[in-house]
Order: C-alpha cells, then structure tokens, then sequence
C-alpha cells in the first residue's frame, strides 16, 4: 500500500479555506484542481477527511461528498479504514465533465437530470428500433435483477444503471452512450439515494419492466413514452434527495 507521499510540500499547506455556501461543489472544485495540477504522483495520499474539512474551514459532510464523488468519477480510491488516494492519470474527458456542473451545485443538478431525461427517452425510441435481440432480452434479465433485489436497494440500484447502460450501448451511437455515462456519473451520488425505500423501488421496478416490454415489441412510440413516465418520476425522486441533502 502507498505510503503517504507529498512531493511538492504539504497538501494540506496548498489549500486555502472555501466559502460556505454550497460547501460541497467548491470543495470538490479544489480538489479537482488538486488532483489533476499534475504536481501530484499518482498514488499519494490526501490528507484526512477532518483535516480536509479544518483546512477548507467546511463541514466533514462537505468533504465527504467531494470525495465520493471524485471516486465515482475514478479521479480518487477511497479505502476504508487506510485513507484517499490520488489514482492513475487522470483522463481528459472525465475532469472537463466535472467542470460543467461540477456535481453538488443544486442548479446544475436540476440541469444535468432535465438533460438525461431527453436522452433517456430518445435511446429509448432508437432501442426500439435498432436493439439486437439478444440485448433486449438481457434488458429483460436486469429487470429480474431488480425484482428479486426489491429488499436490497444497492443491489436494485445497480441493476437500474446496468439496464440504462445497456439499452444506450445497443443503439450504435457512441456519442449518446457517452453523453448518458458523463450525466449519469455525475448524477450516481444523488441517484444512489433516491431508491431506498419499497414504494420507490416498487414504482422504479414497474417502469424499467414498461419499457422493457414496449422495446420488446419494437414501439417505439410507446418505448419513448414509458421512459418519459420513468424518467419523470425517476427525476422528482433525485430532485426530492437533492433537496433533503440541501
């Protein structure tokens, strides 16, 4: 395991305190800075969450945020128990779609769930049109996933991203699918919240098996529809867990 290697003085020290208002976005805006300055080797160690936190003059919570969203995003390990670590080079796609929304930002986060709607509904139609059999019925597999996880919210979360996935990736068109990866990184933090309890899971299991089914029929009208009706309740329950976190 790496040991904690600063070679450009201490990181703590290269950090300056942030404003209080919205905590989170600025801090992993500081930290964005941080990982990709390029002064960094891959593998150092960041300063602890409390040190972080007294450092930026914010909450531990703050912290905890930006860092989970710089590892979703795979800028950062975070390792229970040993520490956050910067990982490999970092790529360039990854850092600039930070930049846009920068994650946390209550107002980009309405934006970013507003988008991924219409992109949802169009691979929707196309998929309808264009999926191969063979990954329609693997879209029928994630939703048995998803029903046999119905009391296990992590396990029903990543069955819905590996249906979503899968229903972009059969389309052929590589710029949707990685438009919908970038959206849906930067929306995971939110979204792993906004499943955690039966009614929702109930409701988002029902919509994800409409649109199997009307994919499976080959309507694409009606597959855009039931993708509509999925990503309108899917984007009031991340609107609902944005605004509990606010």
């Amino acid at each position: 395991m790496p040991a904690f290697r600063d070679p450009a003085g201490s990181v703590g020290d290269r950090l300056t305190s942030i404003a209080s208002d919205s905590a989170a976005a600025a801090v992993a805006r500081r930290l964005l800075d941080l990982v990709t300055s390029g002064e960094l080797e891959p593998g150092t160690r960041l300063p602890p969450e409390r040190q972080l936190a007294a450092t930026l003059e914010v909450g531990r919570s703050a912290v905890r945020e930006a860092l989970a969203a710089l590892e979703v995003l795979g800028l950062v390990d975070v390792r229970p128990g040993s520490g956050t670590y910067l990982r490999g080079s970092v790529s360039e796609l990854l850092p600039q779609s930070l930049s846009w929304g920068i994650l946390i930002g209550r107002r980009s986060t309405t934006e970013l769930i507003e988008v991924r709607g219409a992109l949802e509904i169009y691979s929707a139609r196309l998929a309808a049109e264009r999926m191969p059999d063979a990954a329609v019925a693997r879209l029928g597999e994630h939703v048995d996933r998803m029903r046999a996880s119905t009391d296990d919210p992590p396990a029903f979360v990543e069955a819905d991203l590996a249906f979503h996935h899968d229903l972009a990736a059969s389309v052929d068109n590589t710029v949707l699918l990685d438009l919908l990866q970038i959206i849906r990184s930067l929306l995971r933090v939110w979204a792993d919240r906004a499943v955690d309890d039966a009614a929702e899971i109930g409701r988002a299991l029902e919509e994800h098996a409409a649109v199997h089914a009307a994919i499976a029929a080959r309507d694409g009208d009606r597959a855009a529809s039931a993708m509509a009706a999925h990503m309108q309740s899917a984007g009031r329950r991340l609107a609902a867990s944005l605004g509990d976190a606010g």
